[in-house]
């Protein structure tokens, strides 16, 4: 529920209906509970799945969860990132340390490039 998230998740929501035609599906990945990606899902109207990765074990495996600092304090989280998987499994692009604001357009213009 921080604004960041709420933000990013919102406009992925806007430009759904552009994604799916481009053939891509969205999906959101966190460590949050299934209980709070429902509760968020609801609240922000998304159209897209919420997938719980408790434990970080996909953000691990993705090279996602790492340390972070914040007001001169470090501590454990992952890292803001959008993967392009293609049908075959394989990662096309990668949005490293992603800035929300526009990243939904920004991702659109991948899949154009991609098609």
């Amino acid at each position: 529920m921080t604004s960041g998230c709420s933000r990013e998740a919102s406009e992925f929501r806007d430009r759904y209906d552009a994604i799916r035609a481009h053939g891509a599906v969205v999906a959101g990945v966190s460590a949050d509970s299934v209980a709070s990606h429902r509760k968020f899902a609801a609240k922000y109207g998304l159209t897209f799945p919420l997938l719980s990765d408790a434990g970080a074990k996909i953000a691990r495996r993705y090279g996602v969860y790492k340390t972070k600092r914040l007001y001169g304090r470090e501590f454990e989280g992952i890292e803001r990132t959008t993967f392009l998987i293609d049908r075959r499994g394989l990662v096309r692009r990668v949005f490293p340390h992603v800035k929300v604001q526009g990243h939904a357009d920004e991702v659109l213009r991948a899949l154009e490039k991609l098609a």
